[in-house]
């Protein structure tokens, strides 16, 4: 049982290099996706709209973790423009400080993670982690007209 999970595992990790590496901005698109998906749970969590679950508070934690390792990868030079991407050029113009963010965030959620035993903890954890996104967005997104 365990060997089909492990090949039907690796086909899948190889076909999300392959659509990396064929469309990093595709890539990049569902990643942040992904992120909004965690956030708008992690954010009917915290103002009470569904019940807190620690399970799901870390899965969102690592959403983010996973999230943020992929970032300074889908941001190649050949992706500046394109695939109506909203990726600002400070990203290439600063690429050290961009993965810095990255880097940033996801030590942030991998702490976080460790202090969202309850509700209260969960609270404070995400509302600090969520300021990484703010801050990432303003800095490397581009502004909508």
């Amino acid at each position: 049982m365990i060997r089909p999970v492990i090949v039907v595992a690796a086909l899948a990790l190889g076909v999300s290099a392959v659509v990396a590496a064929n469309d990093p901005i595709a890539e990049r698109k569902d990643t942040m996706k992904s992120v909004g998906a965690a956030t708008k749970t992690g954010a009917a969590m915290a103002k009470g709209e569904m019940p807190f679950d620690s399970v799901k508070a870390q899965e969102i934690f690592k959403a983010y973790q996973q999230a943020a390792q992929k970032f300074p990868a889908l941001f190649p030079d050949n992706t500046k423009t394109g695939g109506n991407t909203e990726a600002a050029a400070k990203i290439w113009e600063d690429k050290s400080g961009f993965t810095a963010a990255a880097a940033k965030f996801e030590k942030d959620a991998a702490d976080a993670a460790s202090k969202a035993a309850d509700l209260d903890g969960f609270k404070a954890a995400f509302g600090a982690v969520t300021k990484n996104c703010s801050t990432c967005h303003e800095s490397f997104r581009m502004k909508k007209s």
